[in-house]
């Protein structure tokens, strides 16, 4: 069992492979090299997750295992976690890649609004990566819009980690300058804690779930930079207060911003899709800006080397 979120540790498997029990891995880094390493099943390097075999189950309430022996699992846990983000985020940066974490609770419809979207965005270049603990079923729709998708099964996981989407961003082979959209497994808790390396964390709520969820589940919300409220074409037949769902999620975010939207109907689907544009747009300034500091770079230290004098 996982420390930080009680998930289980059932194998993680990436489609077509394995995402990590004894295998050889490789990371790419943000300037195009590639380094690899092999390791054995060490379950808190390979995927976020301790057992803590040597104290009880790993779980929480594990018998044996003291409250600082938790804290300090759990520390290296997203401690290792976020060493991978910053790797992905490096990569990312290095080829203006503009990558979004896509989570909410099971049922929100964000499988629809990746179709719909990646159809809308036509001739921009679009990858997902699709996290669910069991079945290739929404890999499988994302591929029918043309864009390229990797599964990753969880298992008993109820989360993706960084290095999980690390090798899925291997196996998509990323186009420069594109947008990568990861769809976290359908949960309100434990994505919150886990830095996958994208740029922004999107949390998506369906008007069909309570106005209230972004009180109960604070930190998720929290961790967002943007909120959709989807499925707005059905809130002539429900008993949904949006004010009240927009007044919670401010209580706990006050600058998260909210876009109110219905993926079936195409409802404010140009306010999202410019926000994907911007942030695509921004990234590629990004990266743009970095190669030509570095070009600067080199020019002023080749015109250092020639007027320095040959030494006889």
């Amino acid at each position: 069992m996982c420390t930080t979120c009680g998930c289980g540790t059932d194998e993680v498997k990436l489609e077509g492979g394995n995402a990590g029990h004894g295998h050889g891995h490789e990371h790419v880094h943000a300037d195009g090299t590639r380094h690899s390493h092999e390791h054995g099943h060490d379950p808190a390097h390979e995927h976020g997750h301790s057992h803590a075999a040597d104290e009880g189950h790993g779980h929480s309430h594990a018998p044996g295992l003291s409250a600082t022996r938790r804290v300090q699992i759990e520390q290296d846990i997203l401690s290792r976690n976020n060493a991978y983000a910053h790797e992905n985020r490096q990569h990312l940066a290095g080829h203006g890649i503009f990558a979004l974490n896509l989570v909410s609770g099971p049922g929100s419809g964000k499988t629809t609004l990746l179709c719909k979207t990646i159809t809308m965005l036509a001739g921009l270049p679009v990858a997902v990566i699709e996290g669910d603990q069991q079945t290739s079923m929404d890999a499988e729709r994302i591929r029918a819009t043309g864009a390229p998708a990797v599964q990753i099964n969880t298992g008993k996981g109820c989360h993706l980690d960084a290095h999980m989407v690390g090798h899925a961003m291997s196996r998509l082979g990323l186009k420069d300058d594109s947008l990568l959209m990861i769809e976290n497994v359908g949960n309100l808790v434990c994505p919150a804690a886990f830095d996958l390396g994208e740029a922004h964390k999107v949390v998506i709520l369906s008007v069909t779930e309570g106005e209230d969820k972004p009180i109960k589940y604070p930190d998720m919300f929290r961790a967002a930079s943007l909120m959709l409220l989807n499925k707005i074409d059905l809130l002539p037949h429900l008993d949904f207060d949006v004010e009240a769902a927009l007044g919670y999620a401010r209580r706990v975010n006050p600058r998260i911003r909210v876009i109110q939207l219905s993926a079936t109907r195409g409802e404010g689907m140009d306010e999202w899709l410019q926000f994907l544009r911007d942030g695509l747009a921004s990234a590629v300034a990004a990266k743009q800006e970095t190669v030509d500091s570095l070009r600067q770079r080199i020019a002023q230290l080749e015109a250092q080397l020639a007027s320095t004098p040959a030494q006889g």
